[in-house]
């Protein structure tokens, strides 16, 4: 499942993206914080899980849906300029993505790479998890 979240200043980036590799996303069980899920889906009429927004532990909600393997993949558009008080929460959403050895794309560039490869790193071959 790709997890897909998005800062409020990137959620038209996201869009765009998802947009453009629909093909490939929708291949993928889809899972997204709650306005991101909510924008998905009446932009794009995509299927997707939702769960909590960032500031209400929906970043921690997705972090542990990688640890338990169901998030294989995780695009975050994030804001580089975006100072919040749950800002520790994607923080740590990202350490997770990291130890659990799934590709993360934090911007338009690196998701395309992922997009193009099929999101075939989704599973390693160091088998990390």
């Amino acid at each position: 499942m790709i997890a897909l979240v998005a800062h409020d200043e990137r959620k038209s980036d996201l869009l765009d993206w998802v947009r453009a590799n629909h093909e490939q996303v929708v291949r993928h069980g889809l899972v997204a914080t709650r306005s991101t899920a909510g924008l998905l889906r009446r932009e794009l009429g995509l299927t997707v899980r939702a769960v909590e927004s960032g500031p209400h532990g929906g970043d921690q909600q997705i972090g542990s849906m990688v640890i338990g393997g169901e998030v294989t993949s995780l695009v975050f558009f994030w804001d580089p300029l975006w100072a919040a008080p749950h800002a520790h929460d994607v923080l740590a959403l990202v350490r997770v993505a990291v130890l659990h050895d799934i590709p993360v794309a934090l911007n338009p560039a690196s998701a395309l790479a992922m997009s193009r490869d099929g999101f075939t790193l989704e599973r390693t071959a160091t088998g990390a998890r």
